[in-house]
């Protein structure tokens, strides 16, 4: 049920991955993730006009999402498995649709975003495997606010 007020959990947050590769979408749950960060990466253009007397002018010009998310490899997941096999991907092979599922219900869909798989089970000998990657918008992505 989705939050209506107050705080939260951050794993109200959830991440899905189109492992279809067709036109209809089967988004699956990225099994056994434990963190997430978001970075936006935003162009923004200065400049300094006669008139502002010495006052920077600026204009936010372009926009870029980075999610870098950490877990567990999960062998036999098929979201956890869609994302591990894509270490050795390149060009539009490294693409693919993600959906965030905000805790108040609004949906951010990220289409063709790059795949960039960091880590898939390297670590200390006790440790669970980890996988670790970063969603890399590609284009602009699709915001649906809770209903």
């Amino acid at each position: 049920m989705p939050v209506t007020s107050g705080v939260y959990p951050c794993y109200e947050n959830q991440f899905k991955v189109d492992v279809s590769n067709t036109t209809t979408a089967s988004f699956k749950t990225i099994a056994d993730m434990e963190t997430f960060s978001v970075s936006f990466d935003n162009g923004v253009e200065e400049w300094t006009p006669f008139e502002q007397e010495g006052w920077v002018r600026r204009l936010l010009t372009g926009k870029g999402i980075t999610i870098t998310v950490n877990g567990k490899r999960n062998i036999g997941d098929d979201g956890n498995d869609f994302i591990a096999d894509m270490f050795m991907k390149n060009g539009r092979d490294a693409e693919a649709d993600i959906q965030w599922t905000f805790p108040d219900g609004g949906v951010l869909l990220i289409t063709d975003a790059v795949i960039n798989v960091t880590n898939i089970g390297a670590g200390d000998s006790t440790a669970v495997g980890p996988l670790e990657f970063e969603i890399m918008s590609n284009g602009k992505p699709t915001y649906t606010p809770a209903a």
